[in-house]
C-alpha cells in the first residue's frame, strides 16, 4: 500500500463554540478540483472513532461549500465530537502507458482529500498530537516521487532498484533524461500547490502550528524543500 501524506494544523483559542466557525474558515481555502469541486461527504462522530457516527450525509449528488457544510453540523456541535469532510483537489500524476515507447504522459487529475476537525474533548485530546483540523492529502509519492529519483540527494534511476514491476516500468521509462526533467517539473507542481494552500490556511485561520508530514518520510518537510531546491 502506498503511504500517505498529510497536514496537521492547530489553532490558537479553539473554544468548543467556535468549533464550527474555525472548520468554515478552513474548508473555504480548500483548492477544489475543477472537474470535481464541492464537498462530497460529511460524517459526524462524537467521543471516539470507535462510536457510530451521529450524521453521515453522502453528497456526491450534490456537493456542498464550506457554508453548507457548516450548517448541516451546526445541529450535532459539541465539544467531544468530530467533523469529516471529504474532497478532490487536483494534482499531477504520471501515466506509465506510454512507457514502452520511451515517453510518459501527464495528467492533473483529482485526488481524494479527507478532512477531520477534532474537537478539544474528542478521544480525550486526540487534537493535542494530530491538531485541531488533519488533511490527509493523497500519496506521499505525489510530492515526493518514487524510488528517491527526486531532490539534492536523487539515487539516479540507474541505481534504483525496482521493488515490483510497475516500478521497473517506472524506472525504464525515468532513464529517459526528458522524462526525469518533467517528472521533476510536475512534482514541484504538486509541491507547489500544497504550499500555496498552506498559505491561504494560515490567512483565513489563526494558526499557531502546522506540521506537514507522511508515513514515509522521516522528514516530509525537509524533503519537499530538497525537491524544490534541485536542479
Amino acid at each position: 500500500m502506498s503511504n500517505q501524506a498529510y497536514l496537521s494544523v492547530w489553532v490558537r483559542g479553539f473554544l468548543e463554540e467556535k468549533i464550527l466557525e474555525v472548520f468554515g474558515d478552513f474548508l473555504g481555502t480548500v483548492p477544489f478540483s475543477a472537474a470535481k469541486p464541492g464537498f462530497t461527504r460529511l460524517v459526524v462522530r462524537a467521543v471516539d472513532a470507535a462510536e457510530a457516527p451521529l450524521l453521515e450525509q453522502d453528497l456526491r449528488s450534490m456537493p456542498l461549500d464550506a457554508a453548507r457544510v457548516v450548517e448541516l453540523a451546526r445541529g450535532y456541535l459539541n465539544g467531544d465530537s468530530a467533523y469529516e469532510v471529504q474532497a478532490n483537489w487536483d494534482l499531477w500524476m504520471w501515466d506509465g502507458a506510454g512507457t514502452a515507447t520511451g515517453w510518459a504522459k501527464w495528467q492533473r487529475q483529482p485526488q481524494a482529500l479527507e478532512i477531520v476537525c477534532h474537537g478539544p474533548d474528542y478521544d480525550d485530546g486526540f487534537w493535542r498530537e494530530n491538531g485541531h483540523t488533519q488533511v490527509s492529502l493523497g500519496f506521499e509519492h505525489l510530492f515526493t516521487g518514487h524510488a528517491g529519483l527526486l531532490g539534492i540527494r536523487h539515487n539516479g534511476s540507474r541505481g534504483a532498484v525496482a521493488e515490483s514491476p510497475e516500478e521497473a516500468r517506472f524506472l525504464e521509462a525515468m532513464a529517459w533524461p526528458e522524462n526525469l526533467k518533467m517528472y521533476q517539473e510536475k512534482t514541484r507542481e504538486n509541491i507547489r500547490a500544497l504550499l500555496d494552500w498552506n498559505r491561504k490556511i494560515e490567512k483565513a485561520v489563526a494558526v499557531d502550528r502546522m506540521k506537514l508530514w507522511s508515513e514515509g518520510e522521516e522528514n516530509f518537510e525537509v524533503r519537499l524543500e530538497e525537491i524544490l531546491a534541485a536542479r
